[in-house]
């Protein structure tokens, strides 16, 4: 028997894809496979490769080892022989090249019926690469308590004709009986399942009689009621003498098997209901073999359910030009969607917007794949229309009004908009100067269109609208708690502008520190949040406005002589109103128009005595005061004829083009303005400025100022503190 045994023991391991080995009960080691002499470079007399009699002392193979895992190896394998229970111990050892590797190597012992151990049995695995990432680990008893969870298979030897069954700890463990029970066939039969026993006994004896191989599945039902689920193999070594011996492993499959028949029981459930789903689903399995696919995508592909099975190309139903991004990455375990084109049954393509689900099993490996397919092919469509008429509208509106709202023929309008389209395209700094209401916002956005930062944002500031001591934290933002109120962290204007166009409006009201962090954002494109020390780089086209002379309040020392240069790359002086004369009816009818449709009116003409009179009007406000004046007048018109009440041009007389005041009244007027401005210090608007003190709007002040030639700047009082 003993020799029979060997034979079969040997040829059992030199099958097995590992570096095995068996040993008597005291320890000599009798015989290696041919992969572990192979590796220890053992020459093919060696008694080792064979199996003679003549045993090895396992003491001297500890030298092959790395020095450092000679005591720790001797010592467990002494354990094991002093115990005659099963040992593992990890270790380096050296191949024929003088390299070592590490291994975990397993012995347990082979035993007879009545307990006494007749071989020893080891397997050494290679966890070379394992090692690489656990060098500075060592193994803890938690670390082995999991490996031995994980694997959950035990091995065994059987002898058919004696009955003599030899069993592994972890398959003690598995069927759950005691180590000191000697396993018998009877305690395998008691365990399995009552409805899985006559088939279990049948391959039993079949076995006994064929000497073939079994592979089996079958049911434990165990003392406390709980059904386990295992996976048997079983391999025939055929002695010379006709005997049979099995050498086999069991499985414990209950997870895997639990996790299988909750997704089948899931997918019957499912599939009822895929059917009456107006989608397209598929069912793919974990790397991507077609499962099943309702009856809805079936019908579309023109196919039966196992023709779609059989199709080998994955992507054969999906456009080629969308089959790059339908492929998904093999690690991938997440869900994602993705918009393509599906082929029909009759060749033709539709768009779908595709829905990938991964289902998973308890260890997080992907089992299934479960594909939705929705139809989007109107809403492409009407995507696709809409960006043509988009596209055509915009060819239309860029030839029809190339400036929207700037409305006017005359040749002071046209040279302001010609300049507009010569330094629209580039980055350059414009500073756009003139009259309240003379449109200088609009020439902004009209700029700002017209570049390339069009479809970017555009974002206008008026300065003067601002308090002082927030306009910092405006401009630039501020961190939380960098003042009073500062609750939270908020961005500034130049951050939200980033990328496109900041329009400045006002921009001669800055105070002197505001300029100074204007002008560093200028020349450095960065700037630091109120309250805060990290520096913010943007890019961002800086237009300013004003109707201040900028070169007299650098003289008077209230603007930063450097600022005004890096406002004034290329200015723009929008004309006023009067000096427009020509482009009045044309603004007229523009604003009619507007506002009669809001308001429900037709107008079929204009009053020519109104006409003339807006014509011979001023205008100190501008195109603003004339659409105000048009829009209060279609409100209270009651006839078809557009009329305007002369009363509200009365505010200033018109005059024609030149000062228009005889010497007397020009005179007074001029000493009442310099009184007004020498008393508040040169400031024109503000509580104390010269426009409340005579209680006119700060346009027509302005206006004045100019049409009387008064120097503004000498009335100002300097500020020896200017940086």
């Amino acid at each position: 028997m003993a020799e029979s045994l060997e034979a079969q023991l040997q040829a059992t391991l030199n099958m097995i894809p590992a570096y095995t080995w068996y040993a008597t009960r005291s320890g000599g080691l009798l015989f290696v496979n041919k992969r572990a002499a192979d590796y220890g470079g053992l020459p093919s007399e060696h008694p080792l490769r064979h199996g003679t009699d003549t045993s090895v002392a396992w003491d001297s193979h500890i030298a092959f080892l790395h020095p450092e895992d000679q005591e720790e190896t001797r010592r467990v394998w002494s354990e094991c022989l002093k115990t005659g229970r099963p040992g593992e111990v990890s270790f380096r050892a050296r191949n024929a090249a003088g390299g070592y590797r590490w291994f975990l190597s397993r012995a347990e012992p082979l035993r007879s019926n009545d307990g006494t151990i007749l071989y020893w049995i080891g397997i050494n695995l290679d966890i070379e690469e394992r090692k690489q990432a656990e060098v500075e680990l060592r193994r803890s008893e938690a670390y082995l308590a999991e490996a031995q969870t994980l694997s959950h298979t035990g091995s065994f030897g059987w002898q058919p004709d004696t009955g003599e069954i030899a069993w592994s700890d972890e398959t003690y463990r598995i069927f759950e009986y005691d180590r000191a029970e000697t396993p018998r066939l009877n305690m395998v039969l008691e365990r399995i399942h009552p409805q899985d026993r006559a088939l279990a006994q049948q391959l039993i004896d079949d076995a006994c009689v064929s000497g073939s191989d079994i592979e089996h599945e079958c049911r434990l039902l165990m003392p406390s009621g709980t059904t386990k689920t295992l996976h048997v193999r079983a391999h025939a070594l055929h002695g010379s003498s006709d005997r049979i011996e099995y050498v086999g492993a069991v499985t414990d499959i209950t997870q895997r098997k639990t996790s299988e028949e909750k997704i089948r029981a899931q997918e019957m459930e499912v599939r009822q209901i895929l059917d009456f789903t107006p989608q397209l689903i598929a069912v793919y399995g974990p790397d991507f073999q077609r499962l099943y696919a309702n009856r809805i995508a079936l019908d579309y592909a023109g196919l039966t359910l196992d023709e779609w099975r059989q199709t080998p190309d994955r992507g054969a139903f999906v456009h080629p030009d969308d089959r790059a991004q339908e492929h998904v990455h093999p690690d991938r375990q997440s869900a994602y969607e993705l918009e393509l084109r599906l082929r029909k049954g009759d060749g033709s393509y539709r768009w779908f917007l595709a829905r990938y689900n991964p289902v998973v099993d308890i260890t997080g490996h992907v089992v299934r794949w479960y594909v939705s397919c929705t139809d989007i092919q109107d809403r492409k469509s009407a995507e696709e229309r809409l960006h043509q008429e988009n596209v055509a509208l915009r060819e239309e509106v860029a030839a029809a009004s190339m400036f929207e709202e700037i409305v006017g023929r005359s040749p002071a309008l046209q040279m302001v908009l010609s300049l507009v389209s010569k330094v629209a395209p580039s980055d350059s700094t414009v500073l756009v100067t003139g009259e309240t209401g003379t449109g200088k916002e609009l020439v902004a956005r009209a700029i700002h269109r017209r570049s390339r930062r069009g479809s970017r944002p555009f974002v206008a500031v008026n300065c003067a609208a601002i308090p002082r001591d927030l306009i910092a934290s405006e401009l630039f933002g501020h961190e939380k708690g960098a003042f009073t109120g500062a609750i939270q962290r908020r961005l500034g204007r130049f951050e939200l502008a980033n990328g496109g166009t900041i329009f400045l409006d006002e921009v001669g009201e800055l105070s002197s520190d505001t300029q100074v962090a204007l002008l560093r954002v200028l020349q450095e494109h960065e700037f630091e949040r109120v309250g805060g020390r990290e520096r913010i780089q943007v890019d961002v086209r800086v237009i300013a406005a004003t109707n201040r002379d900028l070169t007299a309040a650098v003289a008077d020392g209230a603007f930063r002589e450097d600022l005004f240069y890096r406002l004034n790359v290329f200015p723009l002086e929008m004309p006023p109103l009067r000096e427009r004369q020509e482009d009045i009816p044309v603004l007229v009818e523009y604003f009619i128009g507007r506002y009669a449709r809001k308001a429900g009116k037709t107008f079929k003409r204009v009053s020519k005595r109104t006409l003339d009179r807006l014509q011979s009007y001023r205008w100190p406000g501008n195109v603003r005061e004339l659409q105000n004046v048009i829009e209060r007048s279609v409100i209270v018109s009651d006839t078809d004829e557009f009329t305007v009440d002369e009363r509200w041009l009365s505010a200033a007389p018109p005059v024609d083009r030149r000062l228009g005041l005889s010497g007397a009244v020009a005179a007074h007027e001029k000493a009442i303005v310099e009184d007004a401005l020498r008393a508040s210090g040169g400031r024109v608007f503000g509580p104390s400025g010269a426009a409340a003190r005579l209680a006119i709007p700060r346009s027509t002040l302005e206006w004045k100022i100019r049409a009387l030639k008064i120097n503004k700047s000498r009335f100002r009082v300097r500020n020896p503190k200017r940086p």
